[in-house]
C-alpha cells in the first residue's frame, strides 16, 4: 500500500510513510485504521515521511475531507498534536505545505515541514538521528 503507519508507543510517536503515488482514498483508509488502533492516543506526535512520494493526487475537496476526518480524531482531547512532514524535493515540499496550511484553523495541531530528517526528529524530541535508527533502534 502506498501509505502505512507504525505506532511507537514508548515514544508517543506515529511514523507514517508514503511511497509512490500519494492517493487521498488510501490516506483516508489508513488514517481510519490508525484511529481505530488500540495504541492510538491523543497527542501522539506524527512523523509523516514523504521522501518516497513520486506523484500526488490533485483532488483538493477530497484532501479537505481527509483533513476534516483527521481533525475529528485529533480534537477529541485537549492535547496538542505535533506533525512533522519530512520532504526531500519540490513535489513533496508543495504537498506538505498545502497540508500544513490546511491545519491553520486548528490550534491544537502544530504542523511543521523539514527537509532534514535529523532536524525533524530532533524537533519531535527524539534521540534518533535517522529514520532507520528510529525504526530499528537495536542496529
Amino acid at each position: 500500500m502506498p501509505v502505512s503507519f507504525r505506532i511507537l508507543p514508548s515514544l508517543g510517536l506515529v511514523y507514517v510513510r508514503y511511497e509512490g503515488f500519494a492517493d487521498v482514498a488510501d490516506s483516508m483508509k489508513v488514517f481510519g485504521e490508525y484511529a481505530q488502533h488500540p495504541d492510538c492516543r491523543p497527542g501522539q506526535k506524527q512523523f509523516v515521511d514523504l521522501s518516497l512520494v513520486t506523484e500526488v493526487e490533485q483532488d483538493f475537496p477530497k484532501l479537505m475531507e481527509l483533513q476534516a476526518q483527521k481533525a475529528g480524531v485529533f480534537m477529541n482531547s485537549q492535547a496538542q498534536t505535533l506533525i512533522v512532514y519530512y520532504v526531500t524535493d519540490e513535489l513533496t515540499r508543495v504537498m506538505a505545505s498545502l497540508i500544513a496550511r490546511s491545519w491553520e484553523p486548528f490550534p491544537w495541531v502544530i504542523p511543521v515541514v523539514y527537509e532534514n530528517e535529523k532536524d525533524a526528529l530532533e524537533f519531535l524530541g527524539l534521540a534518533a538521528t535517522s529514520i532507520s535508527e528510529l525504526l530499528n533502534p537495536a542496529n
